[in-house]
């Protein structure tokens, strides 16, 4: 498994990815262009890739100036194998290294998703969009549940 940043060469490869989940599908997967993705890893924020033999078996993208989870996905037959854990890990020490305020993220309730980031320590602080869980973390709270 090799953890590394995004580059705009992997772009096909998260829409992939992105497309490719079970659960939080996209309605239309029109509506996440590939210049929105250049836009999140290169301006608005950053992104990882967990690649296992030249596969992108998931990713991850923060934005600093949305003050957000973008996305959080792993390819189906990469789940249960701590991938998502160790790119959001990454993705939260460098966020909080660029800022400390507040990070949200909007995700489905009753998935798996939901009991990923209750588990990583996220609260609940209302919802978001059509239904979703609106979670918050602030600094201090990652860095007492990480340090």
């Amino acid at each position: 498994m090799i953890f590394r940043e995004a580059q705009a060469a992997d772009i096909a490869a998260i829409q992939w990815v992105r497309n490719s989940v079970k659960e939080n599908t996209l309605s239309n997967p029109a509506l996440v262009s590939d210049k929105d993705v250049e836009d999140y890893i290169t301006h608005r924020g950053k992104g990882w890739v967990c690649e296992i033999n030249d596969t992108i078996a998931g990713f991850a993208i923060v934005s600093v100036l949305g003050h957000n989870v973008w996305a959080l996905f792993i390819q189906p037959r990469f789940e249960q194998k701590g991938i998502g854990r160790r790119l959001h890990d990454e993705m939260m020490d460098w966020y909080f290294r660029q800022t400390d305020e507040t990070i949200w993220l909007g995700t489905a309730p009753g998935t798996r998703a939901e009991a990923f980031y209750r588990r990583a320590g996220w609260k609940e602080a209302g919802t978001h969009g059509k239904g979703e869980i609106k979670f918050e973390m602030t600094a201090q709270e990652w860095q007492t549940s990480h340090s």
